[in-house]
């Protein structure tokens, strides 16, 4: 697992998992560093027979303790969720991380995953 840390006080787009498969936390790990601002979680999911993952989006401020985060979906932009994703078919959604929440570092903790294939990117905002 990589962090990739962003550069210049706001994200470039950071591959969190690319054609992940199994259980377990995403390929890498986002370090957002100061930025505070709103980001875009993009998850792009392929499947197979009976396909199930459940998908929680989570930080940490310190890069051990880690907790699911605030996120929005495109159809409820200013609806806060915390929820855990369950992903069941072939498509990509985006997901709206909320600004100023305290965490710094950002992956993605798959489960229960039966014959999903995920690629997630996390896509800039400026500060």
């Amino acid at each position: 697992m990589a962090t990739i840390k962003a550069t210049d006080g706001a994200f470039g787009n950071v591959t969190l998992s690319n054609a992940q498969t199994g259980n377990g936390v995403s390929t890498n790990v986002a370090d957002r560093g100061t930025h505070r601002g709103t980001a875009l979680l993009k998850i792009v999911s392929t499947v197979g027979a009976t396909p199930t993952v459940t998908v929680d989006i989570q930080g940490s401020a310190n890069g051990s303790d880690w907790v699911n985060v605030a996120y929005a979906t495109t159809a409820a932009p200013e609806t806060p969720a915390v929820a855990a994703l369950t992903i069941t078919t072939a498509t990509t959604s985006f997901y709206i991380l909320r600004p100023d929440h305290p965490w710094r570092y950002l992956r993605l903790n798959l489960s229960a995953n039966t014959n999903v294939t995920l690629t997630a990117e996390l896509q800039g905002a400026a500060p």
